[in-house]
Parts: C-alpha cells; sequence; structure tokens
C-alpha cells in the first residue's frame, strides 16, 4: 500500500510573499512555458489524480511526454477563452493572466490560472471551462485543479466560468459562474499526491 506524507500546516501559517514574485514563465513563450511544466506538477496533472492508478498514469506521461495534441474541443476552447476572459474581466474585474507561477517554497508546484487578481491582501482567481455538457455541479477532477491553483498563488477563493456550447456554438449569450472557496483539507491530499508523482518523475 502506498501512503502519502502530508505537509505540514506551516506551510500555510507563514506570510507568503506576492505571487507576482513567484512567476516562472508565461504561456506566450510558448516553448519556456512547456519546459518548466514538464519538469513539475501543474493543476492540469493535479485534477488527474484521482487514484494511484491515476497517479502512475501520470508519472508515465510526463517522463515519456503525451501524445495529444489537442481535438477540435481544445481548438474550441483556446478561442473562446480570451473571449471570456474579458466578459470576467469586465463584470466580475479579475484580470485575465498567462503567466505559471511556482508555490511558495515548492519551485516545482505550479499552475497557470486564467485570471489573477489582488484585492488588498487577498489574491482571487478565475478558472474557464468551455462544456459540451450541461453541468449540475462543477466536476471534480476541475475542483481539484482549482484548490491546486489556490494552493500555489495563496488565494482564498476562485470563481469558476463555464460556458456551455452545441456544436461549437455558445447556448446562452452569457457564461455560467460559481465561487469556489478554497479548502486546506483537500489541498493537503493533493499536496502529498503531487509530491508522490514528483518522486515517481525523479524515481526517488
Amino acid at each position: 500500500m502506498v501512503t502519502f506524507m502530508q505537509p505540514t500546516l506551516d506551510l500555510w501559517d507563514e506570510p507568503l510573499p506576492d505571487h507576482r514574485s513567484r512567476v516562472v514563465a508565461n504561456s506566450h513563450d510558448r516553448i519556456a512555458w512547456l519546459r518548466a511544466r514538464s519538469r513539475g506538477v501543474t493543476a492540469t496533472d493535479v485534477a488527474r489524480l484521482s487514484s494511484i492508478r491515476a497517479l502512475q498514469a501520470v508519472a508515465v506521461e510526463k517522463l515519456a511526454g503525451s501524445s495529444f495534441g489537442g481535438n477540435a474541443y481544445t481548438d474550441h476552447g483556446r478561442a473562446r477563452e480570451p473571449e471570456i476572459a474579458r466578459w470576467v474581466q469586465a463584470n466580475h474585474g479579475i484580470t485575465p493572466s498567462s503567466d505559471l507561477y511556482h508555490a511558495h517554497g515548492q519551485p516545482l508546484h505550479l499552475a497557470t490560472p486564467d485570471g489573477v487578481s489582488a484585492r488588498g491582501a487577498t489574491v482571487v482567481l478565475c478558472e474557464i471551462k468551455t462544456t459540451s455538457s450541461t453541468w449540475r455541479s462543477i466536476p471534480r477532477s476541475y475542483l481539484r485543479q482549482v484548490w491546486w491553483q489556490q494552493y500555489v498563488l495563496g488565494a482564498d477563493r476562485t470563481l469558476v466560468v463555464w460556458e456551455q456550447h452545441s456544436d461549437f456554438v455558445p447556448v446562452a449569450p452569457e457564461p455560467q459562474v460559481r465561487w469556489v472557496e478554497r479548502d486546506d483539507n483537500e489541498i493537503h491530499v493533493l499536496v502529498g499526491l503531487a509530491n508522490r508523482l514528483l518522486e515517481l518523475m525523479t524515481g526517488r
């Protein structure tokens, strides 16, 4: 049986430095962004960590590289994201972001949220999705992604924004939104899984 070491509570008890001091790369420099992501654990990786088998599959893919180059759904999402991000900024005041950040004291714990805004000492994030399905609730994999981003940036809450489409045509004039609050219990579990993933990647 595999056990996961959990981080100590001290990780969140100490004041965090400004998130802007922890930018690793920007997705506009795609080569540098992909290189940095390949070395660490990203929110996209963590979204898939639902079981031991999934953990092992992600480790193999990180080491060998993924053959997935995208499809019509990912192309649609990339095309719509800037438009939705502008809507989010206009209606919720969260600034679009393409920066890759690392967690405080953890250079290989990485995340690229779709939007970041600092409101005083509070960091607020945005995560944008497009979907052909009707969501009754936010899928669990996306919640893992959101909690991981909150941990990496020291954020308290995230606005999840999703636009449903039918044959790649939005079904409503505006996307749907829901706030997700930070959950340190879930974050502790995810950090343990991420550390185990790094161990598998490095053969330790």
